[in-house]
Formats: C-alpha cells, sequence, structure tokens
C-alpha cells in the first residue's frame, strides 16, 4: 500500500475509495448524524459524543464492506480519513462530489 505524506496526495486515494454513489450517500448520512450527536451533546448530554462515532462510522464502514468492498481508509489514516469524511460531505452538500470523483478515477 503507497503511503502519503501530506493531506493533498492522500484526497486523491481517498476519493477513488468513495467511488460509487451509494457508498457516498452512506457517508452523507453517517457524518450528518455524527455532527447533529455532537451538537446535541454540546446542548444537552456530553454522552451524545459517544453515539456520534457510532453514528458516525458505522454507515462509512458497512458501505465499505457491503457496497465498495474495500477497506476503510480510517484504518490507516484516521486524521486525514475524518478531515476527507468532512470534506466530501461539504462537496456533497454544494453539488461537486461527483465532478471531483470523476477528476481523480483512472481513465480507461
Amino acid at each position: 500500500m503507497k503511503t502519503y505524506q501530506t493531506f493533498a496526495d492522500f484526497w486523491p486515494h481517498y476519493v477513488r475509495e468513495h467511488s460509487l454513489l451509494l457508498t457516498r450517500q452512506f457517508h452523507f448520512v453517517g457524518t450528518l448524524l455524527a455532527l447533529v450527536c455532537v451538537t446535541g451533546a454540546v446542548i444537552f448530554d456530553w454522552r451524545l459524543v459517544l453515539v456520534a462515532f457510532v453514528a458516525g462510522y458505522g454507515p462509512a464502514w458497512i458501505s465499505h464492506f457491503l457496497i465498495e468492498k474495500n477497506r476503510p481508509a480510517t484504518f490507516t489514516y484516521p486524521v486525514w480519513s475524518l478531515l476527507a469524511d468532512f470534506r466530501m460531505f461539504w462537496f456533497m452538500l454544494t453539488g461537486r462530489m461527483t465532478a471531483e470523483v470523476t477528476r481523480h478515477l483512472p481513465t480507461a
């Protein structure tokens, strides 16, 4: 497996590992649920932070194992993977992620 030294080098790898729309949708839902839980932890009960981990990583990991059929980047690059999750979430929210996937997928 290739070793990445910078987030800029890691990002294209991350995008290729999320090439299927359904995988990205699972990640989007998981990230949204995690953000809701963290907000709830700040407002209501700090223990919701624990729920945020399950809500965020659960759908993401399920999508990798059952849909994309690859290993989550979280296992090798936990911090960059988390940052990339938020970047992908923002790109999906703003309608730019499909173009990003097209840009980073190898051409036939």
